[in-house]
């Protein structure tokens, strides 16, 4: 923890210490990004202002007019960590509140038929590997982060280790997807390493991917709103809910801590629960 005496600034070279206290905490990279950044954008708002509860409140209802509420969130919790981070625990602000949503948003889901539809999509336009890296998401259930850890031993396994964000699971690899995995490797040649790379060997990442995904689009009749990788991630855990019912076991696949999370995944759609709601019978005149 730094000093706390004199006046309570914000400024690069602080912030410079505090992302080598993350890094050392062992946070994420894509964490240890995304809170620089927004302390960043705060450095640039309060301008060498001292830190003061005013003060900050004003940012927060700066933020409100300009961000989605969940965006407003997750930047005063990259602030907060900061604060209490240096002993200025009486300058955090409260994160505003999100009402629980009840059903989730049909529009924003990729149903099974447009996930099939992508696939075909895929392999008409003559791209196998990018058909096979939605099926293997689709089929898993990992985060496309993941992906790297779907290598030939995994293929001949039938299972690979996952390690991310401080916790290790095992991903089991279903046979169909084993056979056409095992196909690819012949075609292509590899012995040994990520199956799927680049030109240059590095594993696939999530721009690469999200940006063939989204040319699908058109030609499989999808909205884009609905294509992007977590999507699939989405899928599988909708459909393995809908057939096990096991909400515990399901958080421990997806590699969540909190069952919570994956209470999300697996929410019903408004028309989902409005036709139960019909199926129940209790209209009687």
């Amino acid at each position: 923890m730094y000093q706390t005496q004199g006046a309570r600034t914000l400024t690069k070279e602080i912030i410079g210490k505090y992302m080598i206290a993350l890094q050392e905490d062992e946070k994420s990279s894509a964490t240890v990004t995304k809170y620089i950044h927004d302390l960043n954008m705060a450095t640039e708002y309060f301008a060498g202002v001292e830190l003061t509860k005013s003060t900050i409140i004003g940012w927060k209802d700066m933020l409100v007019e300009k961000y989605a509420t969940a965006t407003v969130n997750s930047i005063l919790a990259a602030l907060n960590g900061f604060l209490k981070h240096m002993g200025w625990n009486d300058l955090t602000v409260k994160p505003l509140k999100i009402q629980k949503a009840m059903f989730r948003d049909e529009s924003r889901e990729l149903t099974r038929a447009e996930y099939k539809r992508l696939v075909h999509a895929a392999e008409s336009a003559g791209n196998r590997r990018l058909s096979l890296v939605v099926q293997t998401i689709c089929a898993t259930g990992i985060r496309v982060s993941e992906l790297q850890f779907i290598t030939v031993d995994a293929v001949r396994s039938g299972h690979t280790e996952i390690n991310n964000k401080g916790k290790r699971r095992t991903v089991f690899l279903p046979e169909k997807l084993r056979r056409i995995l095992s196909k690819y490797l012949k075609e292509t040649h590899k012995t040994g390493g990520a199956i799927f790379t680049t030109r240059n060997g590095k594993p696939l990442d999530r721009s690469n991917i999200w940006r063939d995904m989204k040319a699908l689009c058109e030609s499989a009749g999808v909205e884009p709103d609905k294509v992007f990788p977590h999507n699939l991630r989405h899928l599988f855990a909708r459909t393995y809910y809908g057939i096990e019912k096991d909400l515990s076991r399901l958080a421990d696949i997806l590699g969540h801590s909190n069952v919570n999370t994956t209470r999300i995944y697996t929410m019903e759609s408004g028309t989902v629960h409005a036709h139960q709601i019909e199926r129940l019978g209790l209209i009687i005149t």
